[in-house]
């Protein structure tokens, strides 16, 4: 479900958007991975990347090794702060304070999945043994085995007490009844943790396997949701018991009682459920055609107008299915949008699946395009001084959504400011522009963003992080801050899992040779994702 949303309002209800070259210079870092020998130049190894095909950030000369070194440290020891010692499980959130963390007294399948891959990652860069990521995990998994969860299906319910592994009834920040949900994407974060792990530590895989064979994403899969193509989509989520909002009755998998579903389903490519779709489709769960039955973006009929822009582009058909290979149109470069224009939905799949190389007519154009295009919002069109869009903390409190609203297809997008300023190019002779040159106020950058992109410009993204540091005071004990706001000043002095997670993710990718693609396409991903990818060509590239 969308963690933002449920942050915001305490409840379970889905909404349409849920909640996207050598090892030289690794060595170089100090950061090397926990298998190098004493005395043995890591920078004449050959990478264990290079078994998957996975290509590495290139443009890293320049980076202070010890500044990555220092933010990765901190940023773990916020994980460590957030985690129960009790259970193993993160809350979702923390203040300022690692010393003395208050928790949030609640967490989710994301979260504990994020701890999860970045207590691998701590290991990778040697911030923690072997010995203590193996007794992390163990404690972890451990709990996760006892943890109440739908039975049929094997999914985990949304939000659960990090203190005690109960399931949330009663939302802990306004006393709001809570009832029980259980999400698509953030099952498959979760899983994509799993398998992160059961690759990486085989001495406790089996914990890992045990949990992820229960797990059946073919429960959200309705082979009906798009009458006419040769595949179904992904429902949001479901409860397992009748709801008092509105749902659908049905079981997909005819496997114990019915369960209601979110009448909505996934139909956009670029966006954060793709997870789901690709460890589906690779466990056999889902089939393939269903990757080419989402949308690359909304048809460019009238009909469509509502959407933020008229895309260009044409058909091609794969796998039996007509997909409009459209892009929107931004700088001179054409760009496949995500729902919002964030980073999060864009990048955060392809810290798993290794999107640009595996698939480089597609994801290879798109992803680098994507950070350009974020980079020169930021600096060039609002002016803020500094870049990276992606959903986190409000600076004056709360969470919300920031992006690029020009690269979303929500017509209102999400907003890069504090005011929400929308720009309005209109969609060409069916809705005229109502404000294309808007004055962009209080920009609102978030740290993690930049962290994501650093696998596509990891020069631009450290010298961006360096002066978030030093100019905006967006640091503390446990490195970045979730979101500052830059006219302002304003600071959003809170440690969110996920973000945090996603931090030490890219620079696990990026500073440990691929950790994290590595140890998830090992198996059925680089088997069954790495061809079906491959075959695409987007609508995406440079203008003329």
């Amino acid at each position: 479900m969308n963690q933002h949303l449920a942050r915001t309002s305490g409840m379970s209800v889905a909404t349409r958007r849920q909640l996207l070259a050598g090892v030289a210079a690794v060595a170089a870092t100090g950061l090397t991975a926990a298998t190098a020998q004493p005395g043995v130049a890591t920078a004449a190894a050959v990478p264990a990347s290079n078994a998957f095909g996975l290509a590495a950030a290139t443009n890293k000369d320049g980076i202070d090794h010890k500044v990555i070194k220092r933010w990765a440290q901190d940023t773990w020891n916020s994980l460590v702060a957030m985690t129960d010692p009790r259970t193993g499980l993160p809350a979702d959130y923390i203040g300022d304070s690692i010393s003395s963390p208050r928790r949030s007294g609640f967490t989710s399948p994301t979260n504990i999945g994020g701890y999860m891959w970045s207590t691998v990652v701590a290991r990778e860069l040697r911030l923690i043994s072997a010995n203590e990521c193996r007794d992390r995990l163990t404690q972890t998994l451990t709990t996760l085995s006892r943890l109440k969860h739908h039975e049929p299906s094997g999914m985990l319910y949304n939000w659960y007490d990090e203190a005690t592994g109960g399931v949330i009834t009663v939302w802990p920040e306004n006393g709001n009844v809570v009832q029980p949900f259980l999400s698509s994407v953030d099952n498959g974060w979760f899983a994509a943790a799993l398998m992160v792990v059961r690759n990486s530590e085989p001495k406790i895989a089996h914990l890992a396997e045990s949990i992820l064979h229960r797990m059946n994403f073919g429960i959200f899969y309705n082979k009906d949701a798009r009458p006419g193509v040769a595949a179904g989509l992904l429902r949001g989520g479901f409860y397992d018991a009748k709801p008092t909002v509105n749902t659908v009755q049905g079981n997909y998998l005819a496997n114990g009682p019915d369960v209601y579903y979110t009448p909505n389903h996934y139909d956009v490519t670029n966006s954060e459920p793709r997870i789901a779709t690709y460890i589906g489709i690779a466990l056999g769960q889902i089939p393939p055609a269903h990757y080419f039955a989402t949308m690359r973006v909304f048809p460019d009929t009238c009909d469509w107008s509502w959407q933020e822009q008229q895309p260009i582009g044409e058909h091609r058909t794969y796998l039996g299915i007509d997909v409009f290979e459209g892009a929107y149109t931004y700088r001179g470069m054409r760009i496949v949008p995500s729902w919002g224009g964030d980073m999060f939905e864009s990048l955060m799949p392809d810290l798993f699946v290794p999107e640009a190389s595996w698939a480089p007519k597609a994801w290879g154009i798109n992803h680098p395009l994507t950070v350009r295009a974020q980079r020169e919002f930021g600096l060039e069109d609002a002016k803020y001084g500094y870049w990276g869009f992606s959903p986190a903390s409000h600076p004056n409190g709360g969470y919300s959504e920031w992006g690029v609203d020009a690269l979303g297809m929500s017509s209102e997008g999400y907003p890069s400011d504090v005011e929400r300023t929308s720009v309005d190019n209109g969609f060409g002779e069916c809705r005229p522009s109502a404000n294309p040159t808007p004055t962009w106020g209080d920009g609102v950058v978030t740290p993690h963003a930049s962290f994501l992109a650093m696998e596509y410009e990891p020069r631009e993204a450290y010298d961006n992080l360096m002066r978030m540091e030093k100019d905006l005071g967006a640091y503390g004990q446990g490195g970045f801050f979730d979101a500052v706001a830059v006219k302002s000043g304003t600071v959003a002095r809170r440690y969110l899992s996920l973000d945090q997670a996603m931090v030490l993710g890219a620079l696990g990718n990026v500073f440990g040779d691929n950790v994290i693609r590595r140890n998830f396409v090992r198996g059925e991903v680089e088997k069954v994702i790495k061809p079906l990818i491959a075959v695409e060509e987007f609508g995406a590239g440079l203008v003329g």
